[in-house]
């Protein structure tokens, strides 16, 4: 395992993460840190970062460096963005960071900068076309791409930090400079040319600081039961409620908004404004919030370097292996059990008439039913439903993941509270509950079928024959424990399936 840091000074916030990266292009992220350091706040006038400003990043650099050498990192990869890539004393700068901190920063470009927050995105999420919308503090940044390739970019030199330093002087109540910024950002989106060539089906993706405070906020007011930034959808009638709240309070009053970074609460409005302007112009429907873009961008290209040229093709696939691998879980058995329970969902297909969108499902239970032995054997099925529900896996909607956390906790208890399932309203339904008891069942048989960890059955047909399903199992060696599990399950999977089960 090597580790190592990755730094994003941008024009708003610096951040320091620390990530373990493993063999086979897997990598998991240690630790972080993130200061607000407003380089770019007050460029606007001159073009030079501000010595106040500057003052603050080298405190907040050294801080990072301390962190640093506390891990024993291997390796530093630091960059700048907007701010650092405008500013007339940019060479002293890096200079003095380079001087003060130990730290060499590589200036990115406005193309390096999108195509990173590109690789962010499409490696972490399942969308296939889609409009990447990044907020910064000095830039913004619109990524267009469809099957997996990047059609247009556009960098726009401004960001919430900067629309902020420019409205600021007009001493225009906080609705009116939100106004101003969505009038100001509209005119600026008619000279993109392409946005009018985009596919209808594209989705709309947020990226930044500013989205995932939007998430945040949104969240909270609907009582959302996971915690989780990253593939969270908001409708457009949400957005919109949370804007025409917060562009009309002060500073003092953002401030006590639940979920909303205080950090962000002067700028944030603005941002959003920008958000308004870009759904008036392109007419998306929702709006799906990524907690991967730059950073993430640098850490999979560094970890993986194949995906610089191609992005990963499973992104979910790829996800699950990262946990088998972080959590040290057995990958052949994780692969077997998954293995057997997609076949056992296709030849049961005739009694559950389930969508195939199912065996996403039951591929992440499968694959991480035994994360939860890392905490303890006992109850081991409530530990690993707690690990799914907080694995912020990618490639995976909210949905589908807490289905499959009810999957792997159903597999070894099979009746599920009113109070456990009343938590997850929002995100399921009273026809979801055959759903988890009709896969958790085909989980339990499959887990069976691999008791000695040998891999010993391979293949498995199945036969409807009136009230019975015929179980044949194609074996290499004494398969007799297997079975023998696997018929435990005979009793569930009556009440699941309204048959009988023999296994042959």
């Amino acid at each position: 395992m090597e580790k190592i840091a990755i730094i994003d000074l941008g024009s708003n916030n610096a951040r320091l993460v620390i990530v373990n990266v493993f063999e086979g292009g897997y990598f998991v992220v240690a630790d972080e840190l993130k200061e607000s350091v407003r380089l770019g706040q007050d460029m606007e006038r001159d073009g030079f970062l501000k010595p106040a400003r500057v003052v603050q990043t080298l405190k907040t650099l050294k801080m990072f460096r301390t962190l640093c050498d506390a891990y024993n990192v291997s390796k530093i990869i630091a960059v700048g963005t907007a701010a650092v890539r405008r500013a007339k004393n940019q060479r002293s700068f890096l200079e003095e960071v380079q001087v003060t901190c130990g730290i060499k920063i590589k200036v990115l470009s406005a193309e390096e900068e999108a195509r990173l927050v590109y690789h962010g995105v499409i490696n972490s999420m399942d969308i296939p076309k889609g409009v990447i919308l990044e907020i910064g503090g000095g830039s913004t940044k619109i990524v267009y791409y469809n099957r997996r390739n990047i059609i247009a970019y556009e960098t726009l030199p401004f960001g919430a930090v900067t629309l902020t330093d420019l409205f600021s002087a007009d001493n225009l109540k906080p609705e009116e400079q939100a106004q101003k910024i969505e009038e100001f950002f509209r005119e600026q989106l008619d000279n993109i040319p392409w946005l009018n060539q985009v596919d209808p089906d594209a989705k709309l993706i947020g990226v930044g600081g500013s989205f995932r405070n939007l998430g945040k906020i949104s969240r909270r007011v609907k009582k959302y039961p996971l915690e989780m930034a990253h593939n969270y959808v908001l409708t457009i009638d949400g957005f919109v409620s949370i804007y025409d709240m917060l562009k009309v309070l002060d500073i003092d009053k953002k401030m006590k908004i639940k979920g909303l970074s205080s950090g962000r609460a002067d700028i944030i409005p603005n941002a959003f404004a920008q958000v308004k302007a870009f759904l008036d112009k392109m007419g998306f429907n929702d709006i799906t919030i990524s907690g991967c873009g730059l950073r993430e961008g640098l850490m999979f290209n560094y970890a993986n370097p194949g995906t610089i040229e191609k992005p990963i093709s499973d992104v979910l696939g790829h996800s699950l292996n990262t946990l088998v691998t972080y959590y040290g879980l057995n990958v052949q058995k994780a692969e077997h059990v998954t293995d057997l329970a997609i076949q056992l969902f296709k030849q049961l297909r005739v009694l559950h008439k389930f969508p195939r969108q199912y065996i996403k499902v039951l591929k992440v239970a499968a694959m991480l039913h035994e994360s939860g032995k890392m905490v303890k054997f006992y109850n081991y099925h409530r530990h690993s439903a707690y690990v799914i529900l907080n694995s912020n896996l990618y490639g995976i909607s909210h949905r589908d993941l807490t289905l499959a956390a009810f999957v792997v906790f159903s597999h070894r208890k099979y009746d599920i509270s009113n109070a456990e399932w009343a938590k997850f309203r929002l995100l399921l339904s009273e026809e979801d509950v055959e759903v988890v008891r009709k896969l958790a069942v085909i989980l339990k048989i499959a887990e069976s079928l691999d008791r000695s960890f040998g891999s010993m059955v391979k293949m498995l047909n199945c036969d409807v024959l009136g009230d019975s399903v015929i179980m044949k199992t194609e074996v290499e060696g004494d398969a007799s424990l297997e079975i023998k599990e696997a018929i435990g399950a005979a009793r569930e999977f009556r009440k699941a399936f309204g048959k009988n089960l023999e296994i042959i």
